[in-house]
């Protein structure tokens, strides 16, 4: 019995370090990603809240996007329960695509 708590406790220990060391590579990737990016985070969302008057940035991330580097942002809007979804360049700053997410089907306008 003791040797079972032993291996759990081993076990544990090993997954929560698995845990902490993941998240240190994603902080190191987004890191690496901002290095290459040309557009700040702050060019990026005002390019992203241009499309959504009044929205709000809910959450934003940098990506490799099968080698091209994008900021995704959410925007909600007060009195709309539907969130936007803007990519943005991370190299032009331009707006790539704009699509609204609801409970709904989809709607995307390039």
């Amino acid at each position: 019995m003791k040797n079972k708590v032993v291996v759990i406790g081993f076990l544990a220990a090993a997954i929560a370090a698995m845990g902490a060391a993941g998240c240190a590579s994603e902080k190191q990737e987004q890191a690496r990603l901002r290095a290459l990016a040309r557009v700040a985070r702050q060019q990026a969302e005002q390019a992203a809240l241009a499309q959504a008057p009044g929205g709000t940035i809910k959450e934003g991330e940098l990506e490799d996007d099968n080698g091209k580097l994008i900021w995704w942002f959410d925007l909600v809007t007060p009195g709309s329960k539907a969130v936007t979804e803007v990519s943005v360049d991370a190299i032009t700053g331009g707006v790539i695509s704009v699509a609204t997410e609801t409970s709904e089907p989809q709607t995307e306008n390039k």
